[in-house]
């Protein structure tokens, strides 16, 4: 199958999105799949290589083909909506278009069928209830205006409607769109992932700290650090055990949130106790975790968190051999299970999550058992498993076979 891939991303992209998309490219190309990949240019000079950037081999089935644009932000979004209008047009150039960036599939949904491969979107969240939640969620983001909600809510319709084939990432997204517009057929629940896929072979992780290295214990967090991940219970988790440290990795240092959170350290008197990683190559993230005893997932509730996440974080973490210690929502607990793959605690409640951390630091035997079963359980969620579960929906929206 030919599949056009577009993402409106500088490319290579360290955020999540980058991550998230070229693995899935490359991971539907290893299926057999002809992939080509629209982005942006790479903003530094001279340009990355995306295979190196991400520690992925090259395939010949994978293409990435940058989009020639240059100028202000407003003129890059237009010339690369113009590229890959003119790229998309034309039913037989590919058999399937896939895309997670709304404005281009509602863009795209406005030409004939006849024209045109079908369309798959992928939604991460509501784009009107994000855009609404954006001053709580991110430090500095400023509040949408009626009228660009008014807009997202229409292409929020729109795309459910029209788009030949739909994914959501978590079953609470799915259930929320149709309880808004109602059940629509070729529609499918697919989590991300991790690069994680053989562990027949693998030292047994989960063993290799025990509490009797020496080391102070190790609070592991990976990601951003935006005010709706809440990584300051981290900050709070290390100032109430006086004991123990935290590892933070992540944080972009062109946004405010490393400096807000290191200055929430220094106020708080243990900045000594926190290592700031800040932002690291994806490939080295796998590494830093294993530096910790327990990895943690602290988000409070909002707009985004409660229902919809499904971060990329989440499945590193049940890889990486550690017990994993996580806010009780509803999108965490479609994955994670109370005492059996990781321990849930109370949302946004600094002694819950350190109620949580003490139980694994008191009971090594705990955290290598939730350990190992997060460790078989993220099986199912790979990146190439996730590429199976895609290829059955594009087959379905094609009418092709395998």
């Amino acid at each position: 199958m030919k599949i056009l891939y577009l993402a409106d991303i500088r490319f290579p992209l360290e955020r999540a999105n980058g991550i998230q998309s070229m693995e899935t490219c490359h991971a539907l190309a290893s299926r057999g799949h002809d992939v080509t990949l629209i982005v942006r240019p790479d903003t530094h000079t001279p340009a990355r290589d995306p295979y190196a950037f991400y520690g992925l081999p090259r395939i010949p089935a994978l293409h990435i083909e940058v989009a020639p644009i240059t100028g202000p932000a407003a003129a890059r979004r237009t010339g690369y909506l113009t590229f890959t209008i003119g790229r998309a047009i034309g039913r037989t150039r590919q058999d399937l278009i896939f895309t997670r960036d709304l404005g281009l599939a509602s863009l795209l949904l406005r030409l004939p069928a006849a024209v045109r491969a079908p369309i798959v979107y992928e939604a991460h969240t509501i784009a009107a209830d994000a855009a609404a939640a954006r001053p709580e969620l991110l430090s500095g983001a400023e509040a949408a205006s009626p009228a660009k909600l008014q807009r997202l809510a229409k292409r929020d319709a729109r795309v459910w409607r029209t788009a030949e084939g739909y994914v959501t990432i978590t079953v609470g997204l799915r259930r929320e769109l149709e309880g808004r517009f109602a059940p629509r057929p070729r529609i499918a629940v697919i989590a991300d992932g991790t690069r994680a896929t053989d562990y027949t072979d693998q030292k047994d992780r989960t063993d290799d700290r025990d509490g009797h290295d020496g080391r102070p214990f190790t609070i592991g967090y990976a990601g951003h650090l935006y005010p709706w991940k809440g990584v300051e219970l981290v900050i709070e988790a290390v100032l109430a055990l006086p004991d123990a440290r935290a590892l933070i990795v992540g944080g972009h240092p062109q946004e405010p949130d490393l400096a807000r959170v290191k200055a929430l350290a220094a106020q708080l008197d243990c900045a000594t106790r926190v290592t700031f990683t800040g932002q690291i190559p994806p490939g080295d993230v796998a590494a830093q975790l294993r530096e910790a005893d327990v990895l943690v997932l602290p988000n409070p509730r909002s707009a985004i968190a409660t229902d919809f996440t499904s971060p990329l974080k989440l499945f590193e973490y049940m890889a990486s051999g550690r017990a994993i210690v996580a806010s009780n929502l509803p999108a965490f607990r479609e994955i994670l299970r109370d005492g059996e793959n990781a321990l849930l605690v109370e949302p946004g409640d600094p002694q819950a999550l350190v109620e949580g951390i003490s139980r694994i630091k008191a009971d090594p035997a705990l955290g290598q058992r939730l350990a190992r079963q997060a460790r078989e359980d993220v099986r199912d969620f790979t990146w190439a498993r996730r590429a199976e579960r895609l290829e059955a929906l594009f087959l379905e929206v094609t009418g092709a076979s395998r």
